[in-house]
């Protein structure tokens, strides 16, 4: 099998970001870049895919040179190739992202397209659907189960209240939920071998923006908590604060 498995560098899920004085991105120095943990389920699932049934798993992702060291960290899990679509760092709008994806993998010949649920940076959650309808194939997202059988396939995805199982052909674009897999680890000797592994890098014409970020706010901080009595005799005082102050009564 030809699978694609498209990625994007976050950062660590331990990052506590700080806003820019344009109100408008993120600090970028001393935050350490990790590949999107949502996409190594999807890393994982190509590799299983292809162990059973043959074929290579080829890494894409969308940035500048700098990312290069988060796509040998997929690399290391066992990939084949990788391929580098140049351009920005932040891209605001992910139908830009979207659009140069899909010109790069429209000639590839993919059997399967991979892709995390989301990004854990933006929350999008809306590139694999736009590629789905760009490349006019099938498409699965918040996938949990997902079985091959020739050229067709079987997919269990999460829907509100339950889950939904979907049947379509190959090719097919699908993003995948935590609980489908669980991703193996980096190995020493795949850590090697990643730093073998040619970059390939692309260009491509990129379409203009058409959402813009106004403005980044760091949530507000949670008051702290109050203890309003002991016993029952707590209780009045309780009631008229949950619906005074809290507003939730």
């Amino acid at each position: 099998m030809n699978i694609a498995v498209c990625i994007k560098e976050v950062p660590d899920t331990e990052t506590r970001p700080k806003i820019q004085d344009d109100g408008r991105s993120i600090q970028k120095d001393n935050i350490k870049w990790i590949v999107n943990p949502y996409d190594e389920y999807a890393i994982e699932l190509g590799l299983q895919l292809t162990e059973k049934n043959g074929g290579e798993v080829t890494i894409i992702s969308f940035g500048p040179k700098t990312i290069e060291s988060t796509i040998r960290s997929a690399l290391a899990m066992g990939a084949h190739k990788a391929i580098r679509i140049e351009g920005p760092k932040d891209v605001a709008d992910p139908l830009v992202t979207a659009r140069a994806l899909a010109t790069v993998l429209k000639d590839k010949g993919f059997d399967l397209i991979l892709f995390g649920k989301q990004a854990i940076d933006d929350d999008n959650a809306q590139i694999p659907q736009m590629i789905s309808e760009a490349l006019e194939i099938p498409g699965a997202s918040v996938v949990v189960k997902f079985e091959i059988n020739g050229e067709s396939a079987v997919a269990e995805r999460e829907i509100e209240g339950g889950k939904e199982k979907l049947s379509f052909t190959l090719p097919a674009v699908i993003s995948c939920q935590k609980g489908l897999n669980e991703p193996r680890y980096r190995s020493l000797k795949g850590i090697m071998m990643s730093k073998k592994v040619p970059i390939e890098e692309v260009n491509v014409e990129l379409t203009g923006e058409n959402l813009i970020i106004e403005e980044l706010q760091m949530p507000p901080q949670k008051q702290p908590g109050r203890i309003v009595g002991e016993g029952p005799d707590a209780v009045p005082e309780l009631v008229r604060l949950l619906k005074e102050e809290a507003k939730v009564i």
